[in-house]
């Protein structure tokens, strides 16, 4: 699979509009949206913003997130509050539409079309001007040259969620929302998959991507939103979010050459809850503090004559974050 072509030769998109204070304008806002059905409610008084570059949209099954795509997208109407585009209501705004790409969660091809007329049709739709062009460059940046003439029901899933891919971008929207893009690719798609977004995002584009895939949102997402029974559990950057929870304590995996001298030591210290020694001889220690861990921590080594190999959080990580905001 090659790498990345750089075929898309439009102008990048605008930048979004500065503010008096030199900050860039949120791309999408939503404030204080509610969603309900008869008296279930699906999305609860969700209110952030969302600037150029890569969010990730994350939450448990019946979270909301696709109700909340659907609203940012037009698709479905609020019952309270409100979404904007570029500063434009999203509803019934057939012009801003032009302006976005949206690629569903479910499939919604036909097995007998060939994919480059599928990635044609889409084009026409959208009144793309010199399609043939577009779809080209669409099909070019989805890697799928060589299976274009070929009817979509020879393909494997990741192939068509790739030629869907090429159907969303063929009018070169200023927004991306992809809602589980990465269902049904293979390793090597999700490679190219994760190229392509990084070369979007490059160009000023705003996506925002809705995937259950926890580590590939922790390598694309610049931003996380997590939504928890309809509601917005956190929002920032996950390592953000995680050194919020105080409540929560970090697990240290420590490694070193003596590990219960370093454990008999290490239970001592205020910021230390509890410490055990692993099978495989590491200490894993239970803190609430790891800041002053991390100063305190060499200094008792040194003075107990044990040499640190290495020092490393065991749930550091966007899947952590997501747990603990989701169990907890």
């Amino acid at each position: 699979m090659s790498a990345v072509p750089d075929t898309m030769t439009a102008a990048a998109p605008p930048a979004a509009r500065a503010t008096r204070t030199g900050a860039a304008a949120p791309v999408i806002s939503v404030a204080g949206v509610s969603r309900w059905f008869g008296s279930v409610v699906a999305v609860s008084d969700v209110s952030f913003d969302i600037a150029p570059g890569i969010t990730g949209l994350l939450g448990p099954n019946g979270a909301g997130k696709t109700t909340l795509l659907r609203m940012i997208t037009g698709l479905a109407e609020t019952s309270t509050g409100s979404v904007a585009v570029f500063g434009e209501p999203v509803r019934d705004n057939p012009p801003l539409y032009r302006r976005m790409g949206v690629m569903s969660e479910h499939e919604t091809v036909y097995g007998f079309m060939k994919g480059r007329d599928f990635v044609r049709t889409m084009g026409r739709l959208r009144g793309v001007p010199d399609l043939e062009r577009a779809v080209d460059r669409a099909v070019a940046l989805v890697d799928l040259e060589e299976a274009q003439h070929r009817s979509m029901e020879t393909y494997s899933r990741g192939m068509r969620q790739r030629m869907r891919l090429a159907a969303t971008l063929v009018h070169d929207p200023e927004v991306l929302i992809l809602d589980e893009p990465l269902n049904g690719a293979d390793p090597r798609q999700r490679v190219h998959f994760k190229q392509l977004l990084m070369k979007l995002k490059a160009e000023g584009r705003t996506i925002v991507i809705s995937s259950h895939i926890l580590e590939e949102v922790e390598q694309l997402a610049d931003n996380v939103l997590l939504i928890v029974n309809g509601k917005l559990a956190a929002s920032g950057g996950f390592r953000a979010i995680r050194a919020a929870l105080n409540q929560r304590p970090y697990h240290v995996r420590v490694v070193c050459d003596a590990p219960r001298e370093l454990a008999s030591a290490v239970v001592t210290l205020p910021s230390v809850d509890a410490v055990h020694v692993d099978p495989d001889g590491a200490v894993v220690i239970l803190s609430r503090n790891v800041l002053d861990l991390q100063v305190e921590l060499p200094r008792l080594a040194q003075r107990a004559g044990v040499s640190l190999r290495r020092v490393e959080p065991l749930d550091d990580s966007l899947e952590s974050v997501f747990g603990y905001l989701v169990e907890g």
